[in-house]
């Protein structure tokens, strides 16, 4: 039987799930994660797709998405396809990666997308991989919080829910999400 295929429209907002095969690790070191973060900057570069959020976790990965002209589909099975043939390459594996088709739940994002953005900032906290958030290098939430510059992250869309502006804003993000 034929899937279902996704609902879509210019501005669409997903919350999208990618879990390993068989809840294998997806991610084995930073080089991993760099490189994936390489390849989903570069698919907004081609896509014209904009991430709200990102956690990169060893055996998933979840991100908050709008997508534009091009089907959310077609950006997750570029983004799929040329990080499972890199890390094929990359650490001598063979076969699948990811488990089956990735999970994408559509989203209002008004009422929300600044909750979502703190329970992906959280997960690293629930996973036990840190106690803190700010000190989980692979999510947004430093970008957020003013400690990295990530050129392709928009934030803008949810420090308008905070109802700040500037320093206030990353400031009232910080207190949120603690």
């Amino acid at each position: 039987m034929a899937r279902k295929s996704r609902l879509h429209f210019p501005g669409a907002v997903y919350h999208v799930s990618l879990h390993g095969n068989g809840k294998q690790q997806i991610f084995l070191d930073d080089t991993d994660r760099t490189r994936f973060l390489l390849l989903m900057q570069e698919g907004i570069e081609k896509f014209g797709h904009r991430i709200y959020a990102y956690c990169l976790l060893p055996t998933r990965l979840h991100l908050v998405i709008t997508v534009d002209e091009v089907p959310l589909s077609r950006i997750m099975q570029q983004l799929g396809f040329r990080y499972t043939r890199w890390f094929n390459d990359w650490h001598r594996h063979a076969g699948h990666l990811f488990q089956g088709r990735y999970k994408a739940i559509l989203l209002d994002p008004e009422p929300y997308l600044l909750d979502l953005v703190r329970q992906l900032h959280l997960l690293p906290v629930r996973e036990g991989l840190e106690s803190d958030p700010m000190q989980y290098p692979w999510s947004s939430h430093r970008a957020y919080c003013g400690r990295e510059m990530v050129i392709w992250l928009e934030t803008e869309r949810t420090f308008i829910q905070i109802e700040e502006t500037g320093i206030r804003a990353l400031m009232k993000f910080h207190g949120f999400v603690n």
